[in-house]
Parts: structure tokens; sequence; C-alpha cells
């Protein structure tokens, strides 16, 4: 592709963008350039022949060259079986799912059968118009880690036929098939265009929520793919995980489309957001709004705690994994590196056997969920949000996590670095700048200095995130012990006298002590 069809300024492969502006990528005009990039549409079925038979229709008449693209219908177990009509693209097949089911599952065994430089994840029940793979493989001309999403517009089902899709699409009529005055936005076009793009949104795996969405394979692939056990708001989830590992997100309102059928949330809201939240609170942490349960344990913690405990003793160790887990920020895992292979596992002399303090804490901890033992710690805490490292010696104060990572939220950071007098630091790292250096870095190029130019980096002395001693609470007076305060009654009830100044006698002294008894619990006789 030459510059006048579109560029990257700096003209750098993989541009540096700060967060999710993708201003620098200046993408060909449509009809206005000659693609090169391999296609593969992935389209996940469960019944529903003449919806499919309507998408396929449009498929046929896109302007992205055949030669480049291929069509893989997924068949989900529909009864009967899926075919395929006779309007559909050159190169277009159906596969079966095996050994699982859902739209993320299918979408999984799309992209294991075929080998498209890009996977284009594609709804049954859509009508495309002409130039819309065209809208969407144009930016992944220019870079290899962008998330592009279409646009779509709901409409209630029309009695067409696959002949006049085609027609229409081919000649870009479709308008003229479909009426734009009784089609329904989608709530997420209209964030597009509320929040400029996603340009500035601190949150913009938001808007991938399919049904038309598309990425580099390799990409897709190193983030695992869908998450096959997610029925509902599988393209979110995996749009989290995408964010997680660096992507940049790119809606292009120009990719239209017709969804043929209301949205699910305008037949039973109530129901079509209950089936999604679970899914989500367990694995998108950022979703803080679905995790209002102190006491619960999710699968994705907000934060990783990582202590280098190779050293320390047992009693550091604990204290500092406490205060991680005590604190005021709670959905927090602790990962405790050390050479843990190393010590002895068969018979040894318990009390004598090299490594003692690891010892104890291997067993300690070795059924605490929320504690990991780990030999080394990997480049990403993925698809963990955030990554606290900091001296293990150092405990963390009750409310020092939560302001730390408040901070890296409100300043939109990467990394935020604490030093400590001694010279020593702790960090906080946001993953999804940690995943896009990994992605950008030079070979030997510091990934603090990557962040820095997509992210940021703020410095700052531990002493505004960790309290002083003028801000610590004293602590509060403790009570007399119960016995301290019988043993001073005892005292005093043995000096007693009586009148004249004479000893009382015993009946006086027991008379005394029960006495004192029913004060001190205020007792009534």
């Amino acid at each position: 592709m030459t510059t006048e069809e579109g560029h990257v300024a700096g003209d750098e492969v993989r541009p540096r963008i700060r967060h999710n502006d993708y201003s620098p990528l200046v993408p060909a005009p449509i009809g206005g350039w000659h693609p090169e990039v391999p296609v593969s549409v992935i389209i996940p079925a469960y019944g529903g022949q003449h919806r499919l038979d309507l998408t396929l229709a449009s498929l046929a008449a896109q302007t992205y060259p055949a030669h480049l693209t291929e069509i893989v219908i997924v068949d989900d177990g529909s009864v009967p079986p899926l075919r395929l009509p006779e309007m559909r693209p050159e190169n277009t097949r159906i596969v079966t799912t095996a050994d699982g089911w859902g739209p993320g599952h299918a979408v999984n065994t799309g992209v294991a059968a075929t080998d498209g430089t890009v996977v284009q994840r594609l709804d049954a029940d859509m009508v495309l118009h002409r130039d819309h793979l065209e809208a969407l493989l144009r930016w992944h001309h220019l870079t290899d880690y962008l998330v592009t999403i279409g646009g779509k517009r709901f409409i209630e089902e029309t009695p067409v036929t696959a002949a006049e899709v085609y027609e229409a699409v081919a000649g870009d009529t479709l308008t003229h098939l479909f009426d734009p005055e009784k089609t329904i936005p989608s709530t997420t076009e209209m964030t597009i265009l509320r929040l400029d793009g996603m340009r500035g949104s601190k949150n913009p795996y938001h808007v991938c929520t399919g049904p038309t969405l598309s990425l580099h394979r390799t990409l897709f692939l190193d983030v695992g793919g869908f998450d096959a056990e997610v029925q509902r708001g599988e393209d979110t989830e995996l749009g989290y995980r995408l964010a997680q590992a660096g992507a940049v997100f790119v809606p292009d309102l120009a990719a239209r489309a017709v969804h043929l059928g209301l949205p699910a949330q305008r037949r039973d809201r109530g129901a079509t957001v209950r089936t999604v939240e679970p899914y989500l609170a367990h694995r998108v942490p950022l979703r803080r709004d679905l995790r209002k349960e102190r006491g619960r344990h999710w699968r994705v913690p907000y934060v990783e705690v990582v202590l280098d405990v190779a050293g320390a003793s047992e009693r550091v160790t604990r204290a500092a994994v406490n205060a991680a887990l005590d604190g005021s920020l709670p959905d927090v895992a602790v990962t405790l590196v050390a050479p843990w292979s190393a010590l002895p596992s068969g018979r040894h002399p318990v009390l004598t056997a090299p490594g003692f303090d690891l010892r104890m804490l291997r067993t300690g901890f070795a059924d605490d969920p929320r504690v990991r033992l780990a030999e080394d710690v990997s480049p990403s805490a993925t698809p963990v949000p955030f990554r606290y490292s900091g001296p293990v010696d150092v405990p963390l104060a009750p409310e020092t996590l939560e302001r730390m990572v408040k901070t890296v939220l409100d300043e939109r950071l990467g990394m935020l670095v604490v030093t400590f007098p001694d010279g020593r630091t702790a960090t906080v790292e946001r993953t999804e700048a940690v995943g896009r250096a990994l992605l950008l870095a030079r070979p030997g190029e510091p990934l603090s200095d990557v962040i820095r130019q997509t992210h940021g980096v703020r410095h700052s002395p531990a002493e505004a995130f960790w309290p002083s001693a003028q801000e610590r609470p004293a602590a509060p007076a403790r009570p007399a012990a119960p016995q301290t305060d019988m043993r001073s009654a005892m005292a005093g009830l043995t000096e007693a006298r009586g009148r004249g100044g004479r000893p009382r006698g015993k009946r006086s002294w027991v008379r005394r002590l029960r006495t004192a008894i029913r004060t001190r619990y205020r007792i009534r006789p």
C-alpha cells in the first residue's frame, strides 16, 4: 500500500499510540487503495438458515477482493444441519463444532480451521453494506495490534430474498431494501459517537461487543482466543483481555451493517443483563460495579501483589502477606517469588534441612487460594489489570495499595514508582501499558521507556502513599484486664479496717468481695 493510500505518522510499522488515540493512523480512502492482506470471516451459527443465506448474499457482493477472502460457517449443532446456499462467496465452507458449544467455542473452532492473516468475526444475521469488510480491513494494513469494530443498526426482519440482498448490496442500494428510518441504532454505536470514536476513552474495550469485529490472527491467538466457558458477553470479555495485551480499539462506522431482528435487551433487558453479569464479574475486574460483595473470591483478582521472599524470614513474609490481603482494597492476590523447587520434598530432617523459613511458608500458604508460589514473575500480570511489586520488609499500610491504584487510574498512568528513603522502590504497573510495551519495545529497550510514551510514568516519594508517624492514628487505650481490677479490689479488701481501726472480720471481708464483683460486672443483688 502506498503512502497516498494510507500511512502511519512517523512511518513506523508499530506506532507508539498514546492510550487509545489512534489519530496517528491514517487509513486509505475506501475504493482508493490496493488490499493485500488475506482475511478469514468466521460466522458462528445455530439454526437460522434464512438469515444466514442473507448474510452470505451480502458477503458475495463485497468490494474486498474475493481471492483474499475465505468464509467459514461454524455450525454449532443446528438441527437440521446448516447448508450452503447457491448465493454465496466463492471460498465458503461449513465446519462443525465438537467438544463444546456456544459462540466463543464456535469462533475458536473456525479460527483453527482457517489461515487468513486477519480474523473477522461476524454474526449469522447481519447484512453488510458492500464496503463493510474493506472499511475494517484497511486499518489492518497499517499495523497489527488493532481491533476494528463495525457499526450496525437493528431492524425488524422483513420478507426479502438472498437475490434481492445481493443486488442491493452490489448496487449500493441497501438503504432501499431496509429503510434507515425504521432502523434502531445500537447502544454501542451511540457510545462510539459520544466518545469521539473511543479515542479518549479510559476503557475502549467496552465497545467490543460484536457482532462484527476484526483483528490480526496473531493477536487473537496470543490472548488465547475466546473463553469457551463464557456463554453471554463473550465479545466484551475477549475485548478486556485484548486491552490487557496492549491492543488499540478502532471503531469505524463507515463499516455499515443491518442486524436482522431487534436487540435482545429490547425483548427482556433484565434477563439479558443478568445473564451477562456473572461471567464479567469473575473475569473483568475493572467492572467494580459487579464486585460489591467484599467477602467474595473472584476468578481474576483486581491487583496482584508480587513479593520476592527468597531471603526473607517467615515472620516478615507473613506480615507482608497479611498487610496486602487485609488492606482497604479488597480483591487482591499475592505471588511469593522464591526458588521453591530447590526445597526438599522427600524424606528430610524437618528441623535442620535447608530453607526452613521457605518450607514453613510453602506449607502455610499451600491451601490459600489468594496466595501463589512462583519461581519467577511473568512479564505481564494479564489478565489482572494491576500489579504491585515492593520490598517484602516494607509492608503495605492499610490504604497504601488503594491510594496507589487510584492515582494510576485518576492520572491514566502506565506506571507509578515510589522511592523509599534507603533508595529502594515499589511499583504499581497497569497491565495494559505493560502489554503494549511488550508489543512495541525494541530489543534491549527498557519497557518503562515505552510505557512513558504510551501511558506515562510518575515518580513519587514513598511518604506520599505510606502514612507518616504524624498521620498514624494513636492506638486506643486498652481497658484494664478484669484480673487486674480484681487484684486491686482484693488488695483494698485485705487492707480494709472496721470501726476503731480494728481489722474487719471474715464475714465483712466476704461481703466486700461480693460487692466488688457486683460492681465490676454490674450484677444486681
